[in-house]
Formats: structure tokens, sequence, C-alpha cells
């Protein structure tokens, strides 16, 4: 997937801003950035969600050229807030993955079922399946959300803050799960992240946005420094080295005898 110069105006305003990047087959690319900085809109653009100027390419076809039932084919969008009707099953939404490849009035076949439960047992959601969605937790509601867009099998997959509703047992399960997809599959991920310790273990590569800006990109390693972070979150944060990555921790402000204003 690339980018050349993707902008997009919300209200006569550019809340994303001439974004360029490419991202490779079977690669993990996390945005983050402070509240405001873009990530959505650049997902919900990349989708073909919102109108925006500049060019995405999928396998080199832009976006433009593509049909709908197509694009789904290609690229599964997990919003940060899904529409998830209350009276449907675990089953009847996760089975709505395989409408891209339906034909008009067609139902589903067998190959579409099998799917779908392949996508409900990833997700350890087999008990729930005869469950409605207005039944089910937050973070239970967010885990068949995930499902649906396995079951899609597009090989592109941008998700919105995909562990947002999760306790940390179900966030490492998903995440898990995203990554062995991704090395068996080669399936290609974008996420924004708020959390940047779970940025920082599962991305290969980080973008970092400000006011619509991609301001900087690399490695984790590279890109979450305290110095960077101060600058485009105003946070006060420690980066620890850990084995096989980094955690990002606030640095609480001292407080005690001689400290102004205790």
């Amino acid at each position: 997937m690339s980018l050349d110069g993707v902008t997009v105006r919300l209200g006569g305003r550019a809340v994303v801003r001439d974004v360029t990047a490419d991202v490779g087959r079977g690669e993990w690319v996390a945005l983050i950035g402070p509240n405001g900085a873009g990530k959505t809109s650049l997902l919900r653009a990349v989708a073909g969600l919102l109108p925006c100027d500049g060019t995405v390419r999928l396998g080199g076809i832009p976006l433009a050229d593509l049909g709908r039932r197509e694009r789904a084919q290609r690229l599964a969008l997990v919003p940060q807030e899904p529409r998830t009707p209350p009276w449907l099953t675990v089953a009847e939404y996760v089975l709505m993955g395989r409408t891209p490849y339906l034909r008009p009035l067609a139902r589903e076949g067998e190959a579409d079922r099998q799917a779908a439960g392949r996508a409900l047992t990833r997700l350890d959601l087999d008990e729930l399946a005869e469950r409605t969605l207005g039944t089910l937790s937050g973070g239970e509601r967010q885990r068949v959300v995930v499902a649906r867009a396995l079951a899609q099998e597009a090989s592109i997959v941008l998700l919105d803050e995909p562990t947002a509703s999760l306790d940390i047992g179900h966030q490492q399960q998903a995440l898990d799960l995203l990554d062995l997809l991704r090395a068996a599959d080669g399936l290609t991920l974008v996420a924004a992240m708020h959390d940047l310790t779970l940025a920082a273990q599962y991305a290969d590569r980080v973008l970092l946005l400000d006011q619509g800006r991609v301001v900087a990109d690399g490695a984790p390693a590279d890109v979450l420094t305290a110095e960077a972070l101060a600058e485009h979150y105003g946070a006060r944060v420690r980066v620890v080295a850990l084995d096989g990555g980094i955690a990002v921790l606030p640095a609480r402000h001292p407080v005690g005898p001689g400290v102004p204003g205790t």
C-alpha cells in the first residue's frame, strides 16, 4: 500500500496534511500521535470512507479505480466505534464479513461459513456464537468486530484503537493473533494506537502524526523517545529498554516538601 500526498479536509480545515508513506506486504505500521492528530481521518481516507486529495494505491492500483466490492476484498477496517446491531447474533455479524464475496441477492455458501467459523475460533468466540451483540460486554464486542474483519480475508487490515475496550489478557490475545496471521499469511496491518508500549512491542514501524502531518517515521526505538513525546504529546515520560522492545512509562511529577505547589 502506498500513500502519496494524502490530504483530508473536514469542515474546510485540513486534518491530514500531505501524508506520503509506503507500507510493505506483511508489515505492521502503528499510527501514533496526540488526540486530534489525524490518525482516524487518515485510516478512513485509506479505506475510501473520506474524500481526500493525493493518491492511495493498493497493490499499485489507485483506490479510486477499485469498486467497493473489490476494495473490500483487499482491505478491511476495524473502526473505533463500529456499528453492532444489538439483535444480531455473533455468528451472523461475523458472517457479514463475507459480503464482499457475494453477488447481489446471493446467500452465503459453505466456504463463507467456514471462513466465519475460523475467525470465531481464532478470537475465542465459539461459545458466544449464538449470543446477540446487545448482551455482550464492550471487550467481547470488540473481539467480534475484529473477527468480522478476519472473516473478510483481506490482505490489508486497518485498525482504529483495536485494544481500547479489552482487558490486558484479551489485548495480548488479539494482538498476538494479528501478529501470527501477519507472519503466517503476510497480512499487512496499519493500526492507530494510543498505548505506546503496545505499539513498540508489536509494530515494525511507527508513524508519529501531529496536527495532521507525519513528523517522525521509523523503528519504535527511534521514534518513541522522551524528547519526541515531550514535544508532540506534551508528556513527561521515561522510555525503558526491555528484552525485545521498549516500554513508555509516565514520569510522575515530583511532590513533597520543598517542591513548589505542595
